[in-house]
């Protein structure tokens, strides 16, 4: 796997100029085939993140604009995404009433305060801060989130309008209650999600989720459809304005942190798929301005947070796309298609529910949570924590996520406070090889370790610490060693520590007495200064 300064552009990528690449007749193909899925999505994943659809026009054209100059990556198509819906209706419903002027201010707040901080992780040079979503807490959350997603459709697919803020009681509600539903609205629920999925299996830049909105148009304009519908939409790019309730930051510092982390995972593993098959470009670091940039273009048109999208990167490589002009050129195209966009208006809800649900249903099935059946059952155990506490939580989803990354730093101390100690006797001798990490999770195995050996060894007068498998020390591990072999002294045993290694030497020396260490002790810089100060005294007198 590539990561950060592992292909050749990645130090001029940390120039962060603008670039673009030169543009070959393909990209303007490729950006028409993603154009036509964009435009749909867009109105789709608006409703979802609980933002009128007109918003979703805005983000696709504005965020996959300003993205295109900046990233590493030319596969990726930055706009609205699923993912970043939902985490955008996690985070902003508990404060406002959805699709409200304030939920509105706030969400166009998000995502403002997730671009700054994603492109503070771009020029801090921090990238590598996207890996602590660990593959167990994605493989836990992913689908979940799926799930979620797909839930949150149900009562629009069925025409109801259940109360409560969770998608899982609110879809439970409509299907107990599915007897007073719409069939209308769920035949073209159904309809949708078949043709896109159909589409699919033709060919990959089949437009099928275009398809499916015009038949849904159509549809709804010749049987009179009186379920809802998008309704009139803007004819114009809004201008951008940053007068956002600046003044409710606070209340979105969890979420912001939350989003700006998770909706960068999916941007980051395009890239990164991408750079393993092509050999095309992947910097972390640029792809969070990128995708910072992106976000910050979204909120100022009055949006929501944007992401990486898989299923437009995918239409973008397969129709030819090969440089960042493909981006560029799809917001171009989503900006000239805004002034017709009133002739969806008739357009039923139902079907951008059918949409959302399609494009959600390759999260659904838990393969990566699978995997790791046979590689760790701690993991495992990661990833279900995650899914569950993602499901109790919703739709405050940022709660899960929260929830396994501190699953997955217990699981990862548990591992490393994991500290043995193999030990043989040599006559009046004990060796004892410490095994694992000494650090301030494992620092109390030494004394309680030691001091079981040695009882079980009466009558040695000398201990060898042998610390050649030792990965590494910190300064508590350290000092609790120190402590643990010179109580071990004061009885009568004298303590030894042979074999250091690299890694864990220099806290060692520093830390424990000169008589108990063996080999040469190395010289500090501060002694090493001493040293070099007292010579040229000399060397003047």
């Amino acid at each position: 796997m590539r990561g950060v300064g592992d292909d050749p552009v990645s130090a001029q990528g940390r120039t962060w100029r603008p670039r673009l690449g030169r543009p070959r007749p393909s990209d303007a193909a490729a950006a028409v085939a993603v154009a036509l899925v964009l435009i749909p999505q867009s109105l789709a994943y608006a409703v979802l993140a609980g933002m009128p659809p007109a918003t979703g026009l805005a983000v696709g054209a504005a965020a996959t604009v300003a993205a295109a100059p900046f990233v590493s990556s030319p596969h990726l198509q930055t706009g609205p995404v699923a993912i970043t819906g939902l985490l955008t209706i996690g985070a902003i419903s508990p404060l406002a009433d959805v699709a409200s002027a304030e939920y509105v201010g706030l969400a166009a707040l998000l995502a403002v305060l997730v671009g700054l901080v994603r492109i503070g992780f771009g020029l801090l040079g921090i990238g590598a801060v996207a890996y602590i979503m660990s593959r167990p807490v994605l493989a836990g959350f992913v689908p979940a989130a799926g799930l979620l997603i797909a839930l949150s459709q149900v009562p629009d697919i069925l025409g109801l309008e259940p109360e409560g803020a969770s998608p899982v009681l609110r879809a439970a509600h409509a299907l107990v209650d599915i007897g007073n539903g719409d069939p209308l609205s769920a035949g073209l629920g159904v309809l949708t999600v078949v043709v896109v999925v159909l589409g699919r299996r033709v060919h990959a830049l089949f437009p099928s989720v275009l398809l499916a909105v015009v038949l849904g148009v159509m549809v709804s304009l010749a049987l009179g459809y009186q379920g809802a519908v998008v309704g009139e939409l803007p004819t114009s790019l809004p201008a951008p304005d940053l007068a956002l309730p600046w003044g409710r930051a606070a209340d979105l510092v969890g979420p912001v942190m939350v989003v700006a982390l998770v909706g960068f995972a999916e941007p980051a593993a395009i890239a990164r798929t991408y750079a393993q098959q092509t050999g095309a470009p992947w910097d972390a670091d640029r792809e969070f301005v990128s995708q910072g940039v992106a976000n910050l273009a979204a909120g100022a048109v009055g949006g929501f947070p944007a992401g990486g999208s898989f299923s437009r990167s995918a239409v973008a490589r397969e129709a030819g796309g090969q440089t960042a002009w493909t981006g560029l050129l799809t917001g171009v195209i989503v900006m000239a298609a805004i002034p017709f966009s009133g002739l969806l208006h008739a357009l039923p809800t139902a079907v951008l529910g059918g949409v959302i649900l399609a494009s959600v249903l390759s999260l659904l099935w838990p393969d990566e949570a699978l995997a790791l059946r046979d590689r760790s059952r701690q993991q495992v155990l990661v990833a279900g924590t995650t899914f569950v506490v993602t499901l109790l939580a919703a739709p405050q989803v940022h709660i899960g996520v929260l929830v396994g990354v501190m699953a997955a730093v217990g699981a990862h101390l548990r591992r490393e406070a994991n500290l043995t100690l193999p030990a043989w006797r040599d006559g009046d001798t004990l060796h004892v090889r410490p095994t694992g990490v000494l650090f301030f999770g494992s620092a109390h195995r030494v004394d309680d370790g030691l001091t079981a050996l040695l009882r079980e060894h009466p009558g040695v007068t000398g201990l060898v610490l042998h610390m050649d498998r030792l990965g590494r020390a910190d300064v508590t591990g350290a000092m609790a060693l120190r402590d643990a072999l010179e109580a071990i002294a004061r009885s009568g045993v004298e303590p030894v520590v042979d074999d250091l290694t690299p890694t864990s030497r220099k806290i060692l020396t520093r830390t424990l007495p000169p008589r108990m260490t063996v080999g040469p002790r190395p010289d500090t810089t501060k002694a090493r200064r001493a040293a070099g100060l007292r010579g040229s005294c000399e060397d003047r007198i």
